[in-house]
């Protein structure tokens, strides 16, 4: 029988031998890429924590000592070793979840997928426990491109204050979060991995102390006097320590018993302890590792053998922004990029490549380069901040204070907005609409397939006085859809503005292709349609409301948030003109949407051709 086969729970990990460790690190990375290989997800991260969570499993104890994994996507041997060994369904509807997941596991607890929020949740469980009298650690396992993030900081700047919390922070370096870690903490980090002459001064002082006839305090003090001169100097972990967090490293954290050790001298400690573990991205799998580690960080599909991707989905919608942004950097050179650790996924790397000097990757901080942005702007220059849409809310104050107060012409560019499908809950873009619609003064784009992102993208870099948002959906840009008219602004799809139509089908984004399915439905039954894509969504336009008012009912198909979004805010603003007509709103449900295809997620929020049509039919 495999070792792995033997582990149902961290018990049964400790009870195995300490020489049977390697063979079993070996066993989970072979698993890891035999299984994600066939279902994608996260690989490069995870078979860079093989040793590191073993080493945790066998010192603490789970579900008595809490796990904290930030962001999550490296809990895949987490899972193996806690039960989970069936990843038949990773990611998929009915099979286990991308991240941690409450409903799988005691073993879970975090399930938020947003980076640099481990060591906020440390904190709070472990104050929790110790005002309950138990005696339990809590341990946050965060990576050195979370620790980017300014709430991370905020954390850190408060455990400090506490000498006697039972936390361990279990810092994952492997020099790259999506892409390289930049940034002053990255440079600090990479002196403490690379500076070790410290440790020779040391030896000699050792040497100097044993060989001579002067014991006692005096000897003490001046050796350890000479120790910490000696690592002030060549290794300042002390930014750390001298934070009043003491600091364990770097170890290395492919060695199994070194890390072991290094946890267990923190979790006796009885402070806050940061170990400080060197992994590398991608171990154990050549095509993982080094300069590709990046590009396995989540992958699809892919073979095995050589790497490469079993299905080639063709251009991307993020593609289509990233040949625009090079050719907009071109036309003009007051266009900045900003993105928070994603140059890679979200397609400024080429930008980045054409015009060094205008591309500014700060790290996991989605409110510092929103507000960076304003003050680029500001003077005199138009950011163009990219990053998923999920992450926007993160800086929802900054986009609101510091860029719509101020009227500051800055971009957002959304990708993975609505539907994303297998990363789960905290990944669906499906909260920007709505959140957009509390803004005053921005405006929104949604368009609906390549051509629409690059004609709203140089709109969008037009606009001087406030805010705008260009938003777009993960994975293989739409078909073309050709307009048949325009009308003051809005794109015509189907029908005739000239008439007074029975329904009036408003399509956001990608939704155009099942609006105009739905319309040819509804007309085969006899009913009068008009499709209207607005192309700008955000703020409704007049001529939008103008159709509303000769229409029978108005049904808007969004890929959001239902309860606050684009079919909201034409309620709304009908109402207020005194249109009578009835608005059905149609999108995604107010709830958290657990992992599972685009398709699937669309079916079940009724967001399909057939499913629209029965509703206006219920309507009458």
């Amino acid at each position: 029988m495999a070792l792995l086969e033997t582990i149902s729970s961290p018990d049964d990990l400790k009870r195995l031998p300490a020489e049977q460790l390697d063979a079993l690190a070996e066993e989970i990375r072979e698993f890891l890429v035999a299984e994600v290989s066939r279902s994608g997800g996260h690989l490069g991260p995870n078979l860079g924590v093989v040793e590191l969570t073993i080493a945790m499993h066998r010192v603490f104890d789970s579900p008595s000592d809490t796990l904290v994994f930030d962001t999550g996507h490296q809990s895949y041997v987490h899972k193996l070793l806690t039960g989970r060994q069936d990843f038949s369904g990773l990611r998929t509807r009915g099979g286990i979840s991308g991240y941690p997941s409450r409903g799988e596991s005691e073993h879970d607890v975090v399930e938020n997928s947003h980076a640099s929020t481990s060591l906020s949740w440390a904190e709070g469980i472990a104050k929790g426990y110790r005002l309950r009298g138990e005696e339990r650690h809590a341990v946050a396992v965060i990576g050195d491109g979370a620790l980017t993030g300014g709430m991370a900081w905020e954390a850190l700047n408060n455990i400090a204050a506490d000498k006697d919390l039972p936390l361990v922070i279990v810092v994952n370096d492997n020099e790259r979060s999506y892409a390289p870690t930049i940034g002053g903490l990255a440079d600090h980090l990479a002196m403490l991995r690379t500076n070790r002459q410290y440790e020779q001064v040391l030896d000699w002082g050792k040497d100097k102390l044993t060989r001579t006839p002067v014991v006692g305090r005096t000897a003490y003090q001046a050796f350890h006097s000479m120790k910490k001169g000696a690592k002030d100097f060549w290794a300042p972990q002390g930014m750390f320590e001298d934070l009043g967090i003491k600091y364990l490293g770097p170890v290395d954290g492919h060695d199994e018993e070194a890390v072991e050790q290094a946890l267990r001298r923190a979790k006796a400690f009885g402070g806050p302890v940061m170990v400080h573990c060197i992994t590398q991205k991608g171990r154990g799998y050549e095509h993982a590792v080094n300069d590709l580690a990046d590009q396995f960080h989540g992958i699809g599909k892919i073979n095995p053998e050589t790497g490469l991707p079993l299905e080639i989905a063709g251009r991307s919608w993020t593609d289509e922004f990233s040949d625009e942004m090079v050719a907009l950097g071109a036309a003009r050179q007051d266009v900045v990029a900003i993105t928070a650790a994603m140059m890679m996924p979200v397609g400024l790397q080429p930008f980045a490549d054409a015009y060094p000097e205008r591309i500014f990757d700060v790290g996991i901080a989605e409110q510092h380069a929103t507000t960076m942005a304003a003050g680029l702007a500001f003077a005199g220059m138009h950011p163009v901040v990219a990053i998923y849409a999920t992450f926007l809310n993160r800086a929802f104050d900054q986009l609101l204070m510091d860029c719509a107060m101020h009227r500051a012409g800055v971009t957002f560019v959304l990708d993975r907005s609505g539907v994303t499908g297998p990363d789960g809950a905290s990944h669906h873009g499906m909260w920007d609409l709505a959140l957009a619609t509390l803004v005053p003064g921005v405006a929104v784009a949604a368009p609906r397939d390549g051509a629409g992102i690059r004609r709203a993208l140089h709109e969008a870099v037009d606009i001087d006085d406030g805010p705008s948002i260009v938003r777009f959906p993960k994975g293989s840009v739409a078909e073309p859809v050709q307009a048949v008219a325009e009308y003051e602004g809005l794109d015509v799809l189907a029908g005739d503005v000239a008439d007074d139509v029975d329904v009036l089908l408003v399509s956001v984004g990608a939704m155009a292709e099942t609006a105009r399915t739905a319309a040819e439905k509804l007309s085969a039954e006899g009913r009068t349609c008009l499709v209207i894509d607005p192309r700008w969504v955000l703020p409704v336009p007049d001529a939008l409301v103008a159709l509303a008012a000769r229409a029978g009912t108005v049904a808007v198909l969004e890929d959001g948030n239902v309860a606050a979004g684009v079919g909201a805010e034409v309620a709304r603003v009908c109402t207020e003109a005194g249109v009578a007509t009835p608005v059905l709103r149609m999108g995604l449900p107010k709830e958290f949407i657990q992992h599972a295809s685009r398709g699937q997620v669309l079916d079940a929020a009724g967001l399909t051709p057939d499913a629209v049509v029965e509703r206006i039919r219920e309507r009458g």
